[in-house]
Formats: C-alpha cells, sequence, structure tokens
C-alpha cells in the first residue's frame, strides 16, 4: 500500500491531527459485555501537535512520558525507539464529561505517531487508539476510539450499512459498521461532575454478575438493537421511547448520580428523548431537542447548572489538519 492510499498519510514531523469527540445514544455499559451501541462523532475536536524535541513532554511537561497514562502507553506502544517529541495538545472536549476526550487524544495522537512512521490506514488507527486507551484505562470497549477515528454514526456489534471494521480484543472482538446520518441536531450537558470511565465500567461489571445480570444485559440489547433501527430509519419518537428506557436500565446497574437526573428534568419540556451518555456517575447527558426548541432546550440546562452544547455529527473521523496554533 503506498502512502497516498493511507487514511493518514505518511507525513515528516512536525505534523498535526484533528479528532473529534463522541457521544453515546444507546448501549454504552453493555458494550463492554458484547451488546451493541450506536454512537457518533461529535464536533467538539481535540488538536494534537508533534514536533522533534530534545526530550519528550506534552504541553510542557517534562513527566508525561512518564506520568500521563495515555501518553505514556501511546509512546511505549507505537513509538518504541523513536526520537524525543514536543506533543501539544489542545480540546473543546470538557474532561471526564463522557464525550470521549481520552478516545479523541488517543485517535489524535496515534495519528500523528503513525504519519510519521509511513502512514496509517483507518482500521489499524481505531485498533492501536483502542489498544492504547485499553491499556491506560485497563478495562472499556473500541466504541468511543472507532467513532472518533470513523466519525459519522457507528454501530459496534450491531446492525448497520457497510462495514467498517473489526476490532480484536482479548476476551472478544468488535465489528463495527456504519450508520446513515438521521440529519438530527442533538444537545448535550455537562452535569460539572467527573467520572473515572474505569471505575464506572468494573462497578457496572460488578453489578451485571449478580443474578439477573444476563436479564439486564439482554434487555440493553435489545434496546440497543431497536434504537439503531429507529435512528436509521429516522423515527425520532421511537427513539426517544427507548432513550428513556435505556435510561432507567442506566440508573438500574447504579450510573445515574443527582446531577444528571437533574439536568434531565431541566431538559423535559423542550425534549423529545433524554438519557445521560457515556460511563455515567456524574459526566454528561444527551438530548434529542424538540424541533424548533433547541435555544430554549440550551437556556433550560444552562439555569440547571449545566454546560451545554449544540453538537452535531461530525462526518469526518480523525484526520492531520495544517500546524495549529497551539
Amino acid at each position: 500500500m503506498s502512502g497516498e492510499e493511507y487514511a493518514i498519510p505518511s507525513q515528516p514531523l512536525p505534523v498535526s491531527s484533528r479528532s473529534p469527540g463522541k457521544c453515546i445514544i444507546f448501549g454504552e455499559h453493555a458494550v463492554v459485555h458484547g451488546a451493541p451501541e450506536l454512537a457518533f462523532a461529535v464536533d467538539l475536536h481535540t488538536q494534537v501537535l508533534a514536533r522533534s524535541a530534545p526530550g519528550f513532554s506534552l504541553n510542557a511537561d517534562p513527566h508525561a512520558a512518564e506520568e500521563h497514562p495515555y501518553f505514556r502507553t501511546a509512546l511505549a506502544r507505537r513509538w518504541v525507539g523513536g526520537t524525543p517529541l514536543e506533543v501539544r495538545s489542545t480540546s473543546r472536549i470538557p474532561q471526564g464529561a463522557g464525550l470521549g476526550s481520552s478516545a479523541s487524544f488517543c485517535s489524535a495522537l496515534v495519528a500523528v505517531l503513525g504519519a510519521a512512521q509511513g502512514g496509517v490506514d483507518r482500521p489499524a488507527l481505531a485498533q492501536a487508539s483502542y489498544d492504547v486507551e485499553k491499556a491506560a484505562q485497563g478495562v472499556g470497549s473500541p466504541g468511543d476510539t472507532s467513532t472518533v477515528a470513523a466519525g459519522g454514526y457507528i454501530t459496534i456489534n450491531g446492525a448497520g450499512g457497510d462495514h467498517l471494521w473489526t476490532i480484536r480484543g482479548s476476551e472478544r472482538d468488535w465489528e463495527v459498521r456504519r450508520v446513515a446520518d438521521p440529519g438530527w441536531v442533538w444537545v448535550v450537558a455537562h452535569s460539572g461532575i467527573p467520572r473515572a470511565t474505569g471505575d464506572a465500567v468494573r462497578n457496572v461489571t460488578q453489578r451485571l454478575a449478580q443474578p439477573d445480570g444476563p436479564e439486564l444485559l439482554a434487555e440493553f440489547a435489545r434496546v440497543a438493537t431497536a434504537g439503531i433501527r429507529a435512528v436509521a430509519g429516522g423515527d425520532r419518537v421511537a427513539v426517544a421511547e427507548l432513550m428513556a428506557r435505556n435510561q432507567e436500565l442506566l440508573r438500574t446497574v447504579g450510573v445515574s448520580h443527582p446531577r444528571l437526573e437533574a439536568l434531565l428534568e431541566a431538559a423535559a419540556p423542550a425534549a423529545e428523548g433524554a438519557k445521560l451518555t457515556g460511563a455515567g456517575a456524574g459526566g454528561s447527558i444527551v438530548v434529542l431537542p424538540k424541533p424548533g426548541q433547541e435555544v430554549d432546550l440550551v437556556r433550560r440546562l444552562a439555569r440547571a447548572g449545566g454546560l451545554p452544547f449544540v453538537v452535531r455529527p461530525s462526518p469526518v473521523g480523525t484526520t492531520l489538519v495544517g500546524e495549529p496554533e497551539l
């Protein structure tokens, strides 16, 4: 394969990349156990710039190569024996918000490292980004990293359109497919309560190990499967109903939070559907607004103490860009 055929082409240092965030509509947590998930890339981005330097650093921190889990892991897995790098990163994605800040950083970083080593195709970018994030967190699924690498709407282990790639894991594999964009606007709102994905995933795993766990997992899968079909068909009524059911399941496995519930209550008058998104136990909610009520929804969420964003799917996943002012 020539360099021109790579999604991330060969480019000498300095090299810069941009990667979107993500929002999960259906199936978070259950996807870790093989159930389907539906997510889309959001138009909030992380940019990463890498250039040669006397020593390794991340945003001027010379200790990051030993202390920053994602940076350390990416260097160990994707830059073995490479020359020292100065890496700078900036992001519009709130950290700990359930909107893919770590996945976006990992994919953007893997992209610049791959470009500097001759280029990388998109399936390999998705696999490598997942491997870095999983190794740094200890747990998780490839949903976040595949979404930001692909752009648009995707399913993990669910029905959909074109097959994009298969992510290999130590315990299972995940099939990643494209889903048609229904053309909707969404609103996400950060609660201001940070959450740790690894802790939330481990807690849900313990909950699903209880006697009713298989039944709960089956219901997560049923809701996600129906939700994928509803989004692909542009059925807003069905999507709203299924988001409510998904939120009930997330409450049952213990990952909602009083601040999230307050935001959901504040959103209700201007929302068709709403639920938490991501790992939960803090983080953010995602809302399908009633048409024409996006501004009212944003005001309601802000008055309730949230940090709202009107978001649209980013059709372009991780890509190289001209050198930014970082």
